[in-house]
């Protein structure tokens, strides 16, 4: 039974081609589903999970991959796509790679080859995952923060000291320490190079 985390979506109108890819996946223990069309993905396209990437052939009947790739950006689908091109066909793997994909393949390709950027490409995405996740815990924390609160890890990130912070606000240098222990509680900040870590993954930016 696969193990690997993520799925990958095999797409080709070529049966026995798409046959041999879900058996290779399947060996190297990974989850694979399979569409004989281009179109029949984007069908299924709004109940994918965001741990995937995508194996599609660049020319199919109807929708191409190339169609496809353009539908997903203008989906803002964030599935990482590799195509597979045959003999001859490096310009469209070419102009695939300029509209998003991030790998392409020459048939025949070398099973490891596939299973090397399968693993790159699921990897890639978890890696997405994780950035996302940790962008809406901080948006949370801050969201929590009092708006003098928020004033003072503005003055923070700016790496001013806390006097110049309070002149800036017209307030006590002790109120600032109270307000930076409290911003630092709110936040889960172990250190001050933690708390401008987060403000700066949220793009919270001091002014000079």
């Amino acid at each position: 039974m696969p193990t690997e985390n993520g799925v990958v979506y095999v797409i080709d109108d070529d049966d026995a081609l798409r046959e041999s890819l879900i058996f290779l996946l399947r060996s190297a223990l990974i989850e694979v589903r399979d569409y004989a069309s281009a179109a029949a993905f984007l069908d299924a396209l709004p109940d994918l999970g965001d741990s995937c990437c995508v194996v599609t052939d660049v020319r199919m009947p109807g929708v191409s991959g190339i169609d496809l790739l353009k539908r997903l950006r203008e989906l803002k689908a964030t599935a990482p796509v590799i195509v597979m091109t045959g003999h001859g066909d490096v310009p469209l793997a070419v102009e695939a790679m300029k509209i998003g994909a991030i790998d392409f393949l020459e048939k025949p390709f070398d099973d490891e080859v596939l299973l090397a950027s399968v693993r790159s490409a699921l990897k890639q995405q978890a890696g997405e995952r994780q950035r996302h996740s940790e962008r809406a815990e901080i948006d949370g924390r801050l969201a929590a923060l009092s708006n003098r609160e928020r004033d003072v890890l503005v003055g923070l990130v700016a790496g001013h000291a806390n006097k110049q912070i309070a002149f800036d606000l017209g307030i006590s240098p002790r109120t600032v320490e109270i307000y930076r222990s409290n911003l630092m509680d709110k936040m889960q900040a172990g250190s001050l190079s933690d708390l401008v870590r987060m403000a700066l993954i949220a793009g919270i930016v001091g002014s000079e």
